[in-house]
């Protein structure tokens, strides 16, 4: 009988161990799992935010947008998280941007004279609204690809062939550039064309792009000839402008170096006139001589021989030289100074003579 009753006795100090073990048990696989499930709900409550990023926030299918960068808490479960990049990002139209090849369905164009081109683009855009962005549309990218390539094909639709692959370009960018942003605010889709660029144009058979090659190489030598010429009529000019300006500073010196002239000589013949009003005579006679003596040495004298034979002597003081150094004299004793005298005296008798009468 005692043995019975310690044996019980055992038996429930190792049932209350073991359960005393199971609680213990419990409680750590509760601590455990309170633990993991605390630390998921902190992990989805905090969230990272980057400068180019907005954050935008939907509680209860209210949306709202949170631009601060760094560490922000939200509710978990209860609020929703969707993260839209602030920067420029773009997608090409016509090509493929790993390979370069061009994708036929986007780039084949027809233009406005029936020829046929390869264009591709490259599209630049932004977020403007993260809220519309995300819920005004399905895909938002997708439309402003559509639009695109909807305007590229128009806009491409009303040029030449050859303006589209050489002179047109940025023509061509700036009117499709001009109807997106104008569609885009029609639309209020949360996004903005920054840029819109023609990464290559060219007709889709290599005879008709060496055909092309060679108009551009044309049109190059000619924008180099017509800058050629530019410079060189960028030179001439100032050259030109500055001899005509010499000569017409050297043709009013002229003038007025003749204009003086002309009235020096003016007041020296009414200065002579004055005089020769007052003594007319002797005015004549010192005109006369002053005239002689610019004549005579010039003069030439040709003396006829009896024999019929002549001889020309330069000048006349030649002349006389050689007659006194021949003779000594004149016939009558007289030097060939005094015949020059004499010369001078009968000449001056004529002209007084003349006056007189």
């Amino acid at each position: 009988m005692f043995k019975k009753k310690k044996k019980d006795t055992v038996d429930e100090q190792q049932d209350s161990q073991s359960r005393k073990s199971g609680i213990k048990i419990g409680k750590v696989a509760g601590g455990v799992i309170v633990f993991f499930l605390a630390g998921y709900l902190l992990v989805g409550s905090i969230y990272s935010l980057k400068e180019n990023e907005y954050a935008v926030i939907t509680t209860f299918g209210v949306p709202g947008v949170v631009e601060e960068s760094g560490i922000h808490v939200k509710l978990p479960y209860i609020q929703r998280l969707a993260k839209v990049p602030k920067t420029i990002n773009g997608f090409p139209i016509g090509y493929e941007s790993e390979t370069g090849n061009f994708v036929d369905k986007e780039s084949f164009m027809i233009t406005r004279d029936y020829n046929f081109v390869n264009v591709d683009f490259y599209v630049e855009y932004r977020v403007t609204d993260p809220v519309k962005y995300l819920f005004a549309s399905e895909d938002p990218i997708s439309i402003l690809k559509n639009l695109t390539q909807s305007y590229i094909r128009d806009t491409i639709g009303l040029y030449d062939v050859d303006s589209v692959i050489t002179t047109g370009k940025n023509e061509i960018q700036a009117s499709i550039k001009e109807k997106i942003i104008t569609r885009l605010d029609e639309e209020d889709i949360g996004i903005q064309l920054v840029n819109i660029t023609i990464q290559d144009a060219e007709p889709p058979t290599q005879e008709v792009i060496n055909a092309f090659k060679n108009v551009e190489n044309a049109k190059q030598g000619k924008e180099t000839s017509i800058n050629r010429a530019n410079q060189k009529r960028n030179e001439d000019i100032p050259a030109a402008r500055a001899a005509a300006d010499e000569t017409v500073k050297t043709a009013q010196a002229q003038a007025e170096e003749r204009i003086n002239e002309a009235k020096g000589q003016t007041a020296r013949l009414n200065e002579l006139y004055a005089e020769y009003q007052k003594y007319p005579l002797i005015t004549k006679q010192r005109m006369f001589y002053e005239a002689m003596e610019e004549i005579l040495p010039t003069m030439k004298v040709i003396i006829e021989k009896s024999d019929g034979t002549t001889q020309t002597m330069l000048p006349l003081e030649s002349f006389a030289d050689f007659t006194a150094a021949g003779n000594g004299g004149n016939a009558d004793g007289s030097s060939a100074n005094d015949t020059v005298n004499t010369v001078k005296s009968d000449t001056a008798g004529g002209t007084e003579s003349a006056e007189s009468e």
